[in-house]
């Protein structure tokens, strides 16, 4: 556009230069022929014919239309090369718009199409999963099959069906097989008795979830023995069994359910004090022990304090009448017989009676701390002995723990049975532990209590002496 803005331009100015060169030479043509000559310049100038001056005007005139056509004929040029700019600029914005729809458009179908392609890898995954299930429940079927004599999926003829057609093959064996496992049937066998001992006789299969033994030697419940053996269960139905060999339908059906003869199932057994706390280890042990010894000072303990707690009462009586009656020497001979933390108290006590108040108090209380040592016996190693226990059960916690992980780390977690051990070295521990916690700090504690109330009682004891012999000696 610009170019040709610039060719219109050119072309303009050239027309123009035309033109002007065109009207100086044809005022030259009109002129050349009036000019004066050098030799005629000085004569006086002659005064031109009135024809000429009439010429030269038409000239310019002439000239001037000619310059105005030309003028008019540039400016149509000018505004026809316009409009055709225009007109192509107009195009080519047309041009632009339907490029970009069609690049918007083409950007939409590989949008769908890169949809399309996700999808078609999706559906390509679920197809892919679809097949590694159908496989396996083909491989589980065959496996369930084989047990009952079906050797399907091996078979050329099996190998060669689609998966619908596999798929209704095996539906069809497997209805076969169950509608015939879903009755009573009797077929000789063996099983074991309560007693370990192997016998003859017939079994009873209820489908494939329970079954009946008979025999001359016992009749009852079967249960899995372990490697596709069975044995008498310890629920007792040799009615039950009895019944239905002869056809007849028991009421109540006594049974015992199972998932597969493979595995064995074990009895229940109670479990006795002692097993339980052997199954905590040494470290159960250990704490059962210190429960043992914690148990022995708390009933030499208590033995002891309610010896001194009862002496206090009837040592106090004799005394105070013996100090009432002003007979001294006789009250500490009392105190003396009586051999005991009260009666040594009040000794010391009728021993300083005429000493001043203030000096008595200080020797009654210097007379209760000695022997506070004997009350206070076997305390503190009980409240030790309590706060040891729950320790020594979380460090059988932590054993226990240890154990299992170890067990863990070579065997894995198949079978739960060599687990328990360390779990029970775990929980076991920690149960003794506190069974023997609590109660030691419960009664250590009331002991401690009670202790401080015998002290007590010794020192009212004291001052009722001292009182009754200042009151004595004050009515004298």
């Amino acid at each position: 556009m610009i170019t040709r803005l610039g060719a219109l331009s050119l072309v303009t100015i050239s027309l123009a230069a035309g033109s002007l060169t065109h009207g100086a030479s044809a005022a030259a043509q009109q002129t050349a022929p009036v000019s004066p000559s050098p030799a005629t310049a000085a004569a006086p100038r002659p005064e031109p014919p009135a024809g000429a001056e009439g010429g030269l005007e038409r000239a310019y005139k002439k000239e001037f239309a000619f310059l105005g056509a030309q003028r008019r004929e540039l400016k149509q040029r000018i505004e026809q090369m316009d409009t055709t700019a225009r007109e192509e600029a107009s195009d080519v914005g047309n041009q632009i718009e339907r490029l970009e729809g069609e690049l918007l458009a083409l950007n939409a179908q590989g949008d769908r199409l890169q949809e399309q392609l996700e999808e078609a890898e999706r559906a390509a995954d679920t197809n892919a999963g679809s097949r590694e299930t159908l496989e396996a429940v083909f491989d589980q079927a065959g496996t369930t099959l084989t047990k009952h004599g079906h050797a399907l999926i091996d078979t050329d003829d099996f190998k060669a069906l689609d998966d619908e057609a596999k798929i209704g093959k095996l539906f069809a064996v497997t209805s076969n097989v169950v509608s015939g496992l879903s009755g009573l049937r009797q077929t000789p066998g063996a099983f074991y008795l309560r007693d370990g001992t192997k016998t003859s006789g017939t079994v009873i299969r209820v489908g494939n979830i329970a079954a009946y033994g008979v025999s001359e030697a016992g009749s009852g419940a079967l249960a899995p023995a372990g490697g596709g053996q069975m044995k008498l269960w310890t629920l007792p139905a040799a009615d039950v069994a009895q019944a239905l060999a002869r056809n007849e339908q028991p009421d109540p059906l006594k049974v015992f359910l199972y998932e597969s003869l493979d595995k064995q199932v074990t009895e229940d057994q109670n479990q006795t004090l002692l097993q339980h706390v052997d199954s905590g280890g040494l470290i159960g042990w250990l704490i059962v022990a210190l429960g043992g010894l914690a148990l022995l000072l708390i009933l030499l303990r208590a033995a002891f304090l309610k010896s001194a707690s009862t002496s206090t009462g009837d040592v106090l009586n004799s005394v105070g009448e013996l100090v009432k009656q002003g007979d001294l020497n006789k009250a500490l001979e009392e105190c003396h017989r009586s051999k005991g933390s009260t009666g040594r108290v009040l000794a010391a006590t009728i021993r300083n009676l005429d000493r001043d108040r203030e000096h008595l108090e200080d020797i009654v209380s210097e007379s209760i701390l000695n022997e506070s040592g004997h009350l206070n016996r076997f305390g503190a190693f009980i409240l030790v002995l309590a706060a040891v226990a729950p320790l020594l059960g979380l460090l059988g916690t932590v054993t226990g723990m240890i154990q299992t992980f170890d067990i863990i780390t070579v065997f894995g977690t198949g079978d739960p049975k060599l687990l328990s051990g360390g779990i029970s070295v775990a929980l076991v521990t920690t149960e003794l532990g506190l069974a023997v916690a609590i109660p030691a700090l419960v009664l250590g504690h009331l002991l401690s209590g009670w202790s401080e109330r015998i002290k007590d009682d010794m020192e009212k004891a004291a001052l009722r002496v001292t009182n009754l012999y200042h009151q004595t000696k004050a009515a004298a």
